[in-house]
């Protein structure tokens, strides 16, 4: 099959969830035999070159258009004022990249075209205009599945729920409102959903989307993740690793060195916490407490988790998959989560992941840590193996290629 891929960035380096997830698919795609055309807003944040995926070989294409999705506090407000798009989504909107999307649409035929998110669904306004006084144009139209990566309506929710500033919790609570709106939109646009966990899957029909909803999961490549045997983690350690321009990421680790780590410091000596991230907030980089080292940006996220013991993902709002903790369990490490961390990923805890969801929970967790208490190794042995039973990318491609197969095939039924 040829599959139109579309992106709202360039999906490398392969340094945070949502970049993981879509170079997964394209790249598993093309080792399948598929050929995917990939068209990816190119913006100053993850601004990257025309070739950046050559190495994905001749059954693969990179189009790119600029696009400036930076935050302006006028045009947020002009949106709340004036606008029907949520500002999140508005960000994303561009008439070029509209128009390359037609023209590629013109120029070849695709067997599928799979959009990237809530913050690309809105091209798929495409295929109601384009259809619009001419029915008979649909047909001759590839279907178009969304890879819902969260329900972003949720993740805002949570956060004003949260927040104690007034104000804020005000403006949060409108987007939260205006994106569930959108979201309950857009879902009629699509011939079939994949929803990245079973939660977001049965959240994604209450909003009233049109089946096929399936549940496909992101996946690793375990080649990625093979552990270097000579590299033995220091004892008494823990980590977190993630992108520390999301507000839940930000929140969460806020909660961690408020409501947490004082005490965990001050009960057990000689515990370390290792902090490493992309664009993180002064208030991370400049911390300035004893046992934390903060290393920001690392070039190698496998290289970094082997080097250290514990991995924690304190995250009290988000949706979607922790594609972090997918990494952390391929790794073989024993990580210690919130429930609304692990949300998705199939675990059971203390068997090959610890939940816990108070400052005091984390706290007996880490003392037994400490005390060599916590089957540590255990916990961490299994959660590879979990990873290589229900998470290897190979078999996450071969989801979406089903999907593929069931979208095409009522489509035709359709026309």
């Amino acid at each position: 099959m040829h599959i139109l891929q579309l992106c709202p960035r360039v999906p490398f380096p392969l340094t945070d969830g949502g970049a993981i997830a879509m170079y997964g698919v394209a790249a598993g795609l093309v080792q399948a035999g598929h050929r995917v055309t990939m068209l990816a807003l190119n913006t100053p944040k993850h601004y990257q070159p025309a070739d950046a995926l050559d190495h994905l070989g001749p059954n693969f294409r990179l189009v790119t258009v600029d696009i400036d999705t930076r935050l302006s506090p006028i045009k947020a407000l002009r949106n709340l004022l004036g606008s029907e798009l949520p500002y999140n989504v508005e960000r994303f909107v561009s008439e070029t990249a509209k128009a390359k999307l037609a023209e590629l649409l013109a120029a070849e035929p695709y067997d599928v075209v799979q959009m990237e998110g809530t913050f690309v669904a809105w091209y798929a306004g495409y295929w109601v205009e384009s259809t619009l006084g001419d029915a008979s144009n649909w047909k001759h139209l590839p279907p178009v599945v969304l890879r819902a990566h969260n329900v972003e309506y949720t993740i805002w929710k949570q956060l004003a729920e949260n927040t104690r500033n007034p104000l804020k919790k005000w403006y949060l609570q409108k987007l939260a409102q205006r994106l569930q709106q959108f979201e309950k939109w857009m879902l009629h646009r699509f011939d079939g959903v994949a929803a990245i966990t079973e939660a977001d899957q049965q959240r994604l029909r209450r909003l009233g989307g049109v089946e096929p909803i399936v549940f496909i999961p992101a996946g690793v490549d375990s080649g990625r993740f093979q552990p270097d045997p000579a590299i033995q983690p220091k004892p008494r350690t823990l980590f977190m690793i993630g992108s520390l321009d999301w507000l839940p990421n930000q929140e969460g680790l806020d909660w961690f060195l408020r409501e947490v780590w004082p005490q965990a410091a001050a009960r057990f000596p000689g515990l370390e916490l290792h902090l490493a991230g992309k664009q993180m907030p002064a208030r991370f980089r400049e911390l300035q407490l004893p046992g934390v080292t903060v290393h920001g940006f690392v070039e190698s996220a496998a290289a970094f988790m082997q080097q250290y013991d514990i991995m924690l993902v304190p995250l009290l709002s988000g949706g979607g998959m922790r594609i972090k903790i997918i990494e952390g369990m391929a790794q073989g490490k024993c990580i210690l989560s919130t429930t609304l961390g692990a949300e998705g990923i199939h675990v059971k805890d203390d068997f090959d992941i610890v939940v816990r969801d108070t400052p005091a929970a984390w706290l007996d967790v880490l003392g037994r840590y400490y005390a060599g208490e916590l089957a540590a190794d255990l916990i961490g042995q299994e959660a590879a193996r979990t990873i290589r039973r229900l998470y290897d990318n190979r078999r996450v491609v071969e989801s979406f290629v089903d999907l593929y197969s069931v979208v095409r095939q009522r489509r035709a039924e359709t026309a």
